[in-house]
């Protein structure tokens, strides 16, 4: 019987630490100290943009000791994509993943998201917070799915000294579709078949039928019922404009130049061959790499009338995947990352914030090609936040694509595109 006691304490003892260890591992969410929940994130982020967001995570840190970040390197594609799906399917995602806004209403409308609507009330988030198109990319169904991190915008880019060169002047760049196809054609120097330099090609770059669209006073989408409408007359228009743009500059001879037209310091705007292009604020830090001396700026672009300029932006966001075991501890740190104080880490160093009030303090007003960016974000567009988002990114461009090249009119194409899409957005409203 001695024997026997003195064999019942030790294990005794062993199976009380065992619940003690246990208890304490539950409290910690992933293993760490007593009391400590760690947040598990799923990002794609390097170099600079890794950078800002430790600085994020180290200042969240010291305001929530309770909560530790863990940072997990997932690579930026389709691949990571459907590796997160898979873990939401399974039962086993991050708590934190960041995601293109563009994909929100797809991943919304699968049951793939926390909705935060309800935390974001608690929390004094709210809409006028932001640049609308931010909160609205990031909602679907009027639920708010996503807290914006940050974007970007369009303008028209063009190069002063050619503008000089053939007698415009350049700090009056084109305002209306009537100056800019004056001024392209004043600027272009073609010899045969083969540009030596062309002014402008409507489709090049950032000049995708959104520009355009919501340019020429265009609505992809029906507010009320939400059925795309990409048949809008004045969208119709818009690739009217472009087809004929096309046939004056034979589209044949325009495509053999883009197809050639190389990229970063062979890129043709930095290299001289084309003097102007719609394109994004991401554009400025190449010209400063590689030509830093190029004489250029940047204005609205055109609309038919030199009023109503518009852009349209895009940019991540930081989602709570549906089944996140850590909730209350991930929204901690969406909430810091949609207030000023996370927003203005998180684009330091690259990029626009989502908040007004962040970019006004980084200085973009001082700076002549910056503040041009910031001037436009409060008139900008989100895409349509559909499930069938890139769906309709791929028929645009490929109507847009056939309309240029005499496979049909714009408005047979565009006719198509809101059928097909329309077609398969039916299946959500089942």
């Amino acid at each position: 019987m001695g024997k026997s006691k003195r064999r019942v304490f030790p294990i005794l003892v062993l199976l009380t630490v065992l619940i003690i260890v246990t208890a304490c591992s539950k409290n910690a969410g992933s293993g760490d100290q007593p009391g400590v929940t760690t947040v598990t994130m799923w990002h794609g982020l390097t170099s600079i943009d890794l950078e800002n967001m430790n600085k994020v995570v180290k200042a969240f840190e010291e305001k929530n000791p309770t909560i530790k970040m863990h940072l997990v390197y997932t690579e930026s594609s389709e691949g990571s994509d459907q590796k997160l799906l898979t873990a939401v399917a399974g039962g086993n995602p991050p708590d934190v993943a960041l995601l293109d806004r563009f994909k929100v209403g797809t991943w919304a409308a699968q049951g793939s998201l926390t909705d935060l609507t309800s935390m974001a009330e608690a929390s004094g988030i709210r809409k006028e917070l932001y640049y609308p198109f931010a909160w609205d990319e990031s909602s679907y169904k009027g639920k708010l799915y996503a807290i914006p991190m940050d974007t970007d915008a369009r303008l028209l880019f063009y190069n002063k000294d050619h503008f000089k060169e053939v007698g415009l002047d350049p700090e009056k760049p084109p305002k209306t579709i009537a100056e800019l196809e004056a001024a392209a054609e004043k600027l272009t120097i073609k010899e045969g078949k083969r540009f030596k330099r062309i002014g402008f090609i409507p489709w090049y770059s950032q000049g995708w039928l959104y520009t355009w669209g919501w340019a020429f006073g265009g609505e992809f989408q029906d507010p009320a019922t939400g059925k795309i409408t990409a048949n809008d007359p004045k969208v119709v228009e818009a690739l009217q404009w472009m087809t004929d743009f096309g046939k004056k500059y034979n589209v044949e001879d325009i495509a053999g130049f883009t197809s050639a037209a190389g990229s970063e310091e062979m890129d043709p705007f930095i290299s001289g061959q084309i003097s102007m292009k719609v394109s994004g604020n991401f554009t400025v830090p190449g010209i400063k790499k590689f030509n830093p001396n190029l004489n250029y700026g940047v204005a609205p672009i055109p609309t038919p009338t030199g009023t109503n300029f518009t852009t349209w932006s895009g940019g991540g966001s930081a989602i709570i995947p549906k089944g996140a075991k850590n909730v209350d501890a991930a929204w901690k740190f969406l909430e810091f990352l949609g207030k000023e104080e996370g927003q203005a880490l998180v684009n330091a160093n690259s990029g626009f914030s989502v908040i007004d009030s962040v970019n006004a303090k980084f200085g973009y007003k001082d700076d002549p090609i910056m503040k041009e960016f910031v001037n436009i974000l409060p008139h900008s567009h989100n895409r349509p936040v559909i499930p069938e988002g890139q769906l309709l990114w791929n028929e645009l461009a490929s109507a847009t694509e056939k309309a240029t090249r005499g496979n049909g009119t714009p408005k047979e194409n565009l006719d198509r595109v809101t059928e097909t899409v329309n077609k398969a957005l039916e299946k959500y409203n089942q």
